[in-house]
């Protein structure tokens, strides 16, 4: 299934899921978030993601932390 800026292929990665077009677990940016890294660093370490696929995740994390029914949904 595509998801904009995600992937998830039972072919690609196991079903992980990664940025599209490419085989770069999503988990991987909110690593070097973790991390301390910043999103210049990320990209610069995975060129085949975009800057742009990368707003786009970080904006859809955004928008799932930041809705009170998606959050009852899933965590409550």
């Amino acid at each position: 299934m595509n998801y904009g800026a995600i992937n998830i292929d039972p072919e690609t990665m196991g079903g992980t899921p990664v940025f599209t077009g490419t085989r770069v677990p999503v988990q991987t940016l909110f690593d070097y978030i973790e991390g301390g890294d910043d999103l210049d660093e990320f990209l610069d370490d995975y060129p085949s993601v975009t800057k742009n696929a990368a707003i786009q995740v970080l904006e859809m994390a955004k928008r799932t932390l930041t809705t009170e029914k998606v959050l009852n949904e899933n965590f409550a």
